[in-house]
């Protein structure tokens, strides 16, 4: 049985220090009183966090405001041009990286297509190597001001060794993923999966920001749930929570790549949607063989101009989700569903109008009058922002660690 860490009081203060400049990201300038109400530290807690941040070179003071009867507050913001983070999104068919500066702005962006059986890892790092190459060099920045790389890829992974424990979709298995990277990428390197990113995007930028319990729905090649639960990202003990894309939907259904039948997946990935219009219209001109991307294009196009085929598929795939959907919510009884990546980016409004009329259909009444279902805001790709982070959390934790052997770790952010 996986047994957690027991928290030091260093990790204690790390998370202290990460939910503080979470909260000045998110509402900067702000005073040291109004990050004392909103974290639910004492004020000499956070003005010591203060202290920390501004000495690192992540927070300026920006002046005062007047405060009612008493001495003017000092003003805190994110000293954006203190440094700079990077987000990798690693997917079935492509690789996406985004440059973000400290107040997460995005400064630059690169991406590789993957093509059908070009998932070896070696093909990936070199994929993954050559866009955090070209978004260094389309921001002109010095290496010293990159604080580390998130980097997110599909399955299983362990976040402390990072290694991709499984990648059904790539048949991966104990693949030491940053180890591979360090030797092309000379930055500290954070591994994690995109429903952790696409749920941390959400709670800091998106539709979970101020929510208690979240879950944000990752359609893409692959599926998945990532959970936020009592305000906070849901790990689970081994770091495995959200693989709802692995639930069984339908009883000895479609096959699935990681050995089981009727998963979620099968039915509302992208390569089910195919198969979803495959039955539908065997010879539907919106179908293109092996690609994607530009079969969830022509099926949004085609709804967009009144195609029953198109029309026909998105309800189906919707009545799918809906009903997996449903489970989370009589489940979990979130807040907020979130309907993230790119497939429901890409199919929009009309398969979140579906997917509501299918939810109601199966969800029980009262958590579902609770729960607002929503397709992501997030104009970035949410994944990238997720990740970056990654890299700024481990930032904050690597302050005064000496650096180990081996491949590249964390270090204390040169400011």
């Amino acid at each position: 049985m996986a047994k957690q860490a027991k928290r030091t009081s260093r990790d204690i203060r790390t998370t202290n220090r990460y939910e503080v400049l979470r909260q000045i990201i998110a509402a900067s300038p702000t005073s040291r009183q109004e990050l004392a109400a909103a974290t639910g530290l004492s004020l000499a807690t956070v003005a010591t966090l203060v202290g920390e941040l501004l000495d690192l070179g992540m927070l300026t003071e920006v002046g005062f405001e007047d405060s009612a009867g008493g001495r003017p507050r000092g003003l805190v913001a994110v000293n954006a041009s203190g440094g700079a983070l990077i987000g990798v999104d690693i997917a079935e068919t492509y690789v996406r990286v985004e440059l973000f500066d400290l107040a997460l702005n995005v400064l630059a962006r690169a991406a590789e297509d993957m093509r059908p059986g070009e998932s070896r890892p070696e093909q990936v790092v070199g994929h993954v190597a050559a866009a955090v190459g070209s978004v260094v060099a389309q921001a002109g920045i010095e290496g010293a001001r990159v604080l580390g790389v998130g980097v997110s890829v599909p399955g299983q992974v362990d976040r402390d060794t990072g290694i991709s424990e499984y990648a059904p979709n790539w048949d991966w298995h104990d693949v030491p993923l940053l180890d591979l990277l360090a030797e092309h990428i000379a930055y500290p390197l954070y591994l994690d999966n995109p429903l952790r990113a696409c749920a941390v995007a959400e709670l800091w930028f998106g539709a979970a920001r101020g929510r208690g319990d979240a879950v944000v729905v990752n359609l893409g090649t692959g599926v998945g749930a990532g959970l936020a639960l009592g305000g906070g990202l849901h790990r689970g003990v081994s770091n495995s929570a959200g693989e709802w894309g692995h639930t069984t939907l339908v009883l000895d259904g479609r096959p699935c790549h990681c050995g089981n039948h009727g998963c979620v997946e099968t039915y509302v990935g992208a390569p089910g949607i195919m198969r979803n219009l495959r039955e539908s219209s065997l010879d539907s001109p919106l179908l293109h063989a092996d690609d994607q991307t530009a079969t969830i294009d022509a099926l949004s196009r085609g709804v967009g101009a009144g195609d029953p085929v198109a029309l026909q598929v998105v309800r189906d795939t919707a009545r799918y989700l809906g009903a997996s959907i449903a489970d989370l919510i009589n489940l979990l009884n979130p807040e907020v569903v979130v309907l993230s990546s790119w497939v429901a980016a890409t199919l929009g409004e009309p398969l979140l109008r579906e997917v509501r009329e299918a939810v109601a259909r199966h969800a029980l009444r009262r958590p579902l009058a609770a729960t607002e279902i929503v397709l992501s805001p997030i104009p970035t790709d949410p994944v990238c922002l997720g990740a970056a982070t990654f890299a700024l959390e481990g930032a904050l934790n690597s302050v005064g660690q000496k650096p180990a052997g081996g491949r590249t770790v964390p270090r204390r952010a040169a400011l």
